[in-house]
């Protein structure tokens, strides 16, 4: 597990974006994937190679908490929202990935995500997203919808 993640729940405050990309998409596994696809079409096109490293871990990241949106929303037919910020920090840029869905009743459980080992049949895609970002977190918005929330910070 990432040390970093543990004691970082709370978003950092937040830098100046350079770039924005929202898009709402169908809670189901076409959608989870088209999160993907559009997340690494997105960063090539603001100067992140696709099939880099930076690359490869902002797919993974996006794919564990679209995956995560869909578990919790497809079969009630709701939408999740992926939220992608790049941000220019000194003295890196930073990734934000936020996907927001409409299952705030669902929250993470305490101590999430599990420990690996367990022989729990879900919760592994947390610990992924644990081992890959730089610091992650969960909020809930309102009374309907919870965000699941990772940065990641790029090499320049």
């Amino acid at each position: 597990m990432n040390p970093q993640t543990q004691e970082i729940r709370q978003p950092e405050p937040p830098q100046a974006p350079v770039a924005t990309f929202t898009v709402q998409l169908s809670s189901t596994r076409r959608g989870a994937r088209l999160a993907r696809l559009l997340a690494t079409q997105w960063l090539e096109e603001h100067g992140v190679p696709f099939g880099s490293t930076a690359s490869h871990t902002a797919a993974l990241i996006v794919a564990e908490l679209a995956a995560n949106a869909v578990r919790h929303c497809g079969n009630i037919g709701r939408d999740f929202r992926l939220c992608l910020t790049l941000s220019e920090p000194t003295p890196g840029r930073r990734l934000r990935v936020e996907v927001t869905d409409a299952r705030a009743d669902k929250p993470l459980p305490p101590g999430s995500p599990p420990p690996s080992g367990t022989e729990e049949e879900s919760g592994r895609g947390l610990v992924l997203v644990d081992a890959l970002a730089d610091r992650w977190g969960n909020r809930v918005n309102d009374r309907i919808t919870k965000t699941l929330w990772a940065e990641l910070d790029l090499p320049l």
